[in-house]
This record gives structure tokens, sequence and C-alpha cells, in this order.
């Protein structure tokens, strides 16, 4: 049974910085892609970032193109999610998620979701 659980959530000023961390259990994870989401209240799920277990490769959504960063460490099978420049608008609950086979910024392509970690930034 594959679990995700993720910590690093937390309150912080407009044009702060977090780093999310998603760790992954149950079984191997190579060939798989790893993403983050996010959805604020009264909203839509969004597609944060995604990354290739095998080679690396990374998608991100427009809205944090250049702000926020996603990495993996394969030898923990943790994925990482660091955040910079931090808007109020990325206010949200954050979750992981995995699915076996080629990254994709479709949510309902994963397979397994992680609870959640909440985000606030503050103006």
């Amino acid at each position: 049974q594959v679990q995700l659980v993720e910590s690093g959530g937390g309150l912080v000023q407009a044009g702060g910085s977090l780093r999310l961390s998603c760790a992954a259990s149950g079984r191997t994870f190579s060939n798989s892609a790893m993403a983050w989401f996010r959805q604020a209240p009264g909203k839509d799920r969004d597609f944060v970032a995604t990354i290739s277990w095998n080679d690396g490769s990374t998608v991100y959504a427009e809205s944090v193109k250049g702000r926020f960063t996603i990495s993996r460490d394969n030898a923990r099978n943790t994925v990482y999610l660091q955040m910079d420049s931090l808007k109020p608008e990325d206010t949200a609950v954050y979750r992981c998620a995995v699915r076996f086979g080629a990254p994709s910024v479709v949510g309902g392509r994963y397979s397994y979701w992680g609870q959640g970690t909440q985000v606030t930034v503050s103006s």
C-alpha cells in the first residue's frame, strides 16, 4: 500500500519561503512520477509541479514557474517543493500525489495522494 506523508507547511509572510516534503513508502517508485497540487478554499484543485522519478524531468504551472522548484531524493523516497517569493494567492492546502507512468498535469491520472499540508501566506 502506497503512503504519502507531507510536511513543511505553515504561515509565512509574502516574499518568504517554505519547503514542503513528501515522504513516500509502500513500494519501489521507479517508473513513477510525483506531483504537487494545491487547493484553496472554494476553488478547484490546481496543478503545481511534477517530476519524473527516473530522469528528474520537471513541469511547472505558469503561476509558479521561476518561484517554485520541485526535486527528489531517490534514496529517501522523498519529493520536495521549494517555494520562494511566496504570494498571498499561493495560500492553499498542498497535496503530493504519485502515478506509475509519465508525469502528468492532470490530477485524475494520479493514483495515490497524501493528506495535505496547509500553506498560508500573509500580505
